[in-house]
């Protein structure tokens, strides 16, 4: 029997752990199958160089609880520990001191950056336990030893009995973990942190039902079923991103797609399978989900992996941004498993990866483009905000996309961007030569200003995102003298202004005369009546909202934009547009009787008011009653 100490430089490093690590203390069934997982590894290692000569045989890693007994067990039939393995991986553990260990790790967020940091992957059982045992036997085939630590640096090993190889880690659970001592609780674990360990873990058993072995049939001539029980393998050792891309069909991609998210219901878009060997080792699949226009983000849907060990699902800040849209995996033993988030951001291979990363994803949607447009298209609507986010928040990507992105006009047409600049440049200049993008944020709202666009043969886009605003100020930024705006920023003309002036019928005095008239009828503090000559077939009245001001209160509403210099909420302020040249204008002036002339104003700025969706509650119903009245 040997007795002795374990070699730190502390007597207090238990409860140093408990402390520190308690915060994140599940992390500590991840690091044990993990460890059983390396083992099995490389014993199968081994035995393909022919070190190991032996039958590997059944190589399950197994977790079994206890209740009554209050233990919880990680076995495996990996390489096992000699006595002198045991003194030498269990028993020293580097530290440079207590007093440093503290210091440096007073304001660690995340447990798992202390894990492993100093070899501390077998010691997180200590966050849970009160007492640990190692029951284990080397593959070289010497005596069985069994280790144990009540938590105190005091420790015994002693020679066992076990006569299969490998290793057996008994938790004695702590009062205060005994949620460890939980079968669901432990389930969930297992799917969070190990469902796609390279090697095959029991826990417990499951129900199937086959067919009865004697033949024997219902009623109805079938042969009746029967139960059995056998093994419930929780993981699934070979996942689709472990395979090569050639061996795998698009059904293959999709049923792993519920796999990794059984409740969604909807299967994705198209997916890249990421295969890379050089600079880096980086496997995975991501997957473009359909994504709604007003951007609901669903995070922490792409998972971290390291060698099939779940690192993390919080990617934010580790890849670029708009990556948090996509699904999937990413796997790469470049990427230490037991690291802090804040190291993982701050780290260059990191960083290199995520680089890589939004290059392929860049380079996929170019490939889709190219092999087959009308299908790109047609998945257009529903990865636009996806494409968006990236070119707002991934210089390099917004680069790239270039070749790829697409602009959807209101008849349905697609065009990138080199494209709609070349259809649009004859006819979409305005006086200063400087070229004019017309957009949309709403088809049927904003119907009559598009119709007066396209009559004059303008192009108008489609964009409905919540990122527009912040879009289309950015391209205004990337190339020189453009400009974008919505439909209903200003009359046609204004927008595009030809220098075509059309002589008015009211001169100054008249319009002075008719303006006090118009401001009655309309709500106070939010419409600024202004005149403008135009055709007598356009509207007497159109409402219409300065693009600046509309553009900056929905990057408020989004975020950014440079909102600080309003301070605060931004009003909703438009202007009335009052066509000089209508008919209905010039007889709202002539006429003499004040009654007659406000309701004939009231109801031609209702109109207006209603064709801009701005007539509710009351306004709205006495409006209509009225119209029924006149028919």
């Amino acid at each position: 029997m040997a007795k002795g100490k374990i070699k730190v430089t502390t007597e207090n490093i238990f409860p140093i752990i408990k402390k520190f690590l308690y915060s994140d203390h599940e992390i500590f069934l991840r690091e044990l199958i993990a460890n059983a997982t390396d083992a099995t590894k490389k014993l199968k290692a081994l035995s393909s160089i022919g070190e190991f000569k032996g039958d590997i045989g059944d190589d399950t890693i197994e977790v079994t609880l206890d209740k009554k007994a209050k233990t919880l067990t990680v076995k495996d039939r990996g390489l096992g520990m000699t006595e002198e393995d045991v003194k030498k991986y269990i028993n020293q553990i580097a530290f440079s001191g207590a007093e440093e260990f503290v210091d440096k790790f007073k304001d660690q967020e995340d447990a798992a950056g202390i894990i492993g940091k100093f070899g501390l992957g077998f010691y997180s059982s200590y966050m849970v336990a009160e007492k640990v045992q190692i029951i284990t036997k080397s593959y070289l085939d010497e005596s069985a030893v069994i280790w144990e630590c009540d938590g105190s640096p005091e420790f015994s090993l002693n020679k066992h009995k076990k006569e299969d190889r490998g290793t057996e880690i008994i938790l004695y659970i702590d009062d205060d973990s005994v949620e460890f001592l939980e079968e669901a609780r432990i389930k969930t674990l297992l799917d969070k942190y190990c469902k796609f360990m390279p090697v095959a873990i029991k826990f417990g058993e499951k129900s199937e039902w086959i067919d009865n072995k004697k033949g024997k049939k219902d009623k109805d001539g079938k042969v009746e079923q029967e139960e059995i029980k056998v093994d419930n393998i929780v993981n699934n050792p070979a996942p689709a991103w472990t395979k090569s891309p050639s061996s795998l069909k698009e059904e293959d991609y999709n049923g792993f797609y519920k796999e990794l998210y059984p409740m969604n219901f909807e299967d994705p878009l198209f997916h890249i399978h990421l295969n890379v060997d050089y600079p880096f080792n980086l496997t995975g699949i991501l997957y473009f989900p359909k994504i709604s226009a007003n951007m609901e983000v669903q995070k922490d849907k792409i998972q971290l992996y390291s060698k099939q060990v779940f690192i993390t699902d919080s990617v934010e800040g580790i890849v670029p941004d708009f990556l948090i849209l996509l699904h999937g995996v990413i796997d790469s033993p470049d990427i230490p498993l037991n690291v802090s988030r804040s190291y993982l951001q701050a780290d260059g291979a990191v960083k290199k990866i995520a680089s890589h990363i939004s290059k392929k994803v860049s380079d996929k949607l170019e490939e889709l483009f190219k092999k087959d447009r009308a299908d790109f298209e047609s998945k257009w609507d529903d990865i636009k905000i996806f494409i968006e986010y990236g070119m707002l928040s991934d210089e390099k990507f917004a680069e790239r996309a270039a070749k790829f992105s697409l602009y959807k006009s209101t008849d349905g047409k697609y065009y990138t961007m080199e494209e709609l600049t070349k259809k649009i440049t004859p006819a979409q200049k305005d006086k200063d030569d400087k070229l004019v993008y017309l957009y949309t944020n709403n088809v049927e709202e904003q119907h009559s200003f598009i119709d007066a666009a396209t009559t004059k043969g303008y192009e108008v886009l489609v964009m409905d995102t919540h990122l527009t605003a912040h879009l289309v100020g950015k391209l205004e930024q990337s190339v020189e003298n453009t400009t974008w705006a919505r439909v209903d920023a200003d009359t046609i003309d204004k927008l595009i202004n030809k220098d075509e002036e059309i002589p008015s019928k009211l001169d100054d005095k008249e319009k002075e005369k008719i303006k006090p008239v118009i401001e009655e009828v309309m709500p106070k503090g939010k419409f600024n009546v202004q005149f403008e000559s135009m055709s007598e077939t356009d509207q007497p009245m159109t409402i219409v909202q300065p693009e600046f001001m509309r553009r900056m209160k929905e990057m408020q509403a989004t975020g950014g934009g440079g909102m600080a210099m309003f301070g605060g909420a931004m009003p909703d302020t438009y202007n009335l547009v009052v066509n000089t040249n209508h008919p209905l204008i010039s007889k709202i002036l002539k006429e003499k009787d004040k009654k007659k002339q406000a309701a004939i104003t009231k109801r031609t700025a209702d109109l207006a008011l209603l064709s801009q969706n701005m007539l509710k509650g009351e306004e709205l119903t006495k409006f209509i009653n009225q119209s029924l009245e006149l028919i």
